[in-house]
């Protein structure tokens, strides 16, 4: 790739963002690269890998529905006004991510955003990311507890190594995921990767996240974010 091409693409990469319309959809600009995924069990029923199932053809501008009423999802269709849907933004100055839960290792520190929690469950293999972290000093306790908190899409857990103080992120490709769960039959969030900037419908921006995940059910108390509701409902 020529340093033109680099240049070419890093100023896309800059234009893509995620702005949230007053009681309506997302409007995606900057070209986007739209895929859906599904979490994949393990031989023994744990959420454990992520599998592509479609990429859908890239598009310079698109609107997403966050009413959960579109008849052709993940794009809205203007159901929104017939339902006469509230999407009041309740996310506020997100004060849960200047607080979060600390468990310390020996080798790793996790920071756990309990209200980010959008139900993904990779976190609970193994006896669960909480306990493998407190065990960091086994390799193998410390690669599965890593692996958990990369997995988990909208960043409530954060790994950090205590050695160095960096935090531990997977490199993810700027693009939003349509997260679906066969085996429960639940229909998860948009999963936004990358560092996306989401900007509210009044034109502030949200704290920018490698991880963050979008509500597309319309019933999360937390909006524009998930709060797991899709899956009581």
């Amino acid at each position: 790739m020529t340093e033109t091409d680099k240049k070419s693409r890093e100023q896309e990469s800059d234009a893509m963002k995620i702005t949230v319309t007053k009681n309506g959809p997302y409007i995606v600009t900057g070209g986007v690269p739209l895929i859906q995924m599904e979490i994949c069990n393990d031989d023994e029923g744990y959420c454990r890998t992520w599998r592509e199932v479609k990429r859908f053809p890239v598009e310079e501008t698109y609107a997403l529905c966050r009413c959960g009423h579109s008849e052709n999802k993940p794009f809205c269709t203007g159901m929104h006004a017939k339902i006469g849907f509230d999407g009041t933004e309740t996310a506020g100055n997100e004060p849960w991510l200047r607080h979060p839960r600390i468990i310390r290792g020996p080798e790793l520190e996790l920071h756990d955003y309990e209200n980010l929690c959008v139900h993904a469950r990779f976190c609970m293999r193994a006896g669960g990311i909480w306990g493998l972290t407190e065990q960091s000093d086994n390799p193998e306790a410390r690669e599965i507890a890593i692996e958990e908190a990369c997995n988990c899409p909208s960043g409530r857990l954060v790994m950090k190594d205590r050695e160095t103080g960096k935090v531990i992120e997977p490199d993810l490709e700027k693009s939003i995921v349509i997260i679906e769960y066969p085996p429960r039959g639940e229909h998860g969030p948009l999963w936004v990767r990358g560092g996306i900037p989401v900007v509210s419908a009044d034109g502030k921006p949200y704290h920018i996240r490698n991880r963050l995940t979008l509500c597309r059910c319309g019933k999360s108390e937390n909006k524009p974010f998930c709060d797991g509701s899709h899956v009581q409902h």
